[in-house]
């Protein structure tokens, strides 16, 4: 029901919904660009409106009282960006540990503009031997979904050129803010 409510939603709202066939079982699900509050908002109707079973990564600050516990109920992981403790091989585990598991992450780390993109969703999927599947919201065409499910090539130029591509002309809420695609140095 949440489904076809969301599919309905995104419909009365003028937006179309995009996704390739064959989805992975498992994949590291990017969101880009994200620039605006309201990419969440947007997220969490696609997550429902293609039936996607994600969990995703947040800062740990959205995890605090009084909506920490409403956060992971939608399917959030809290982490730390200030401390180094072992995230990407946790996450690496997770995805040994289920049949299904999508992890959705946003490469820029904030909605803010920043230089690059953080390498995590990249050693997270070379780690656990996933695709890249490369969601997006585009504000100007008014569609949203997944442009592409990649299998990396370990090649991180290669890798980053090729989801370049696929984002070309894919503007945020605010394509002002949104990062570049390369690698943070």
């Amino acid at each position: 029901m949440l489904k076809t409510l969301s599919r309905r939603l995104f419909a009365l709202l003028g937006w179309k919904l995009i996704e390739p066939p064959n989805r992975p079982a498992k994949a590291v699900l990017v969101g880009y660009p994200h620039t605006s509050n309201w990419d969440g908002v947007y997220a969490l109707l696609l997550k429902w409106a293609l039936g996607l079973d994600a969990r995703w990564v947040g800062k740990d600050a959205l995890f605090r009282w009084p909506i920490g516990g409403l956060m992971r109920r939608l399917g959030g992981i809290p982490v730390d960006r200030r401390a180094s403790h072992g995230f990407v091989a946790e996450m690496a585990n997770q995805f040994a540990k289920h049949r299904e598991f999508l992890l959705v992450i946003a490469p820029e780390g904030t909605r803010s503009l920043t230089k690059g993109w953080k390498s995590g969703f990249y050693r997270i999927a070379l780690a656990a031997n996933v695709p890249v599947s490369l969601a997006f919201v585009d504000y100007a065409r008014r569609e949203a979904g997944i442009l592409a499910h990649l299998t990396l090539t370990g090649d991180p130029a290669t890798d980053i050129a090729a989801i370049a591509k696929h984002y070309e002309n894919r503007p945020g809420k605010h394509p002002e803010l949104a990062s570049p695609i390369r690698w943070l140095e």
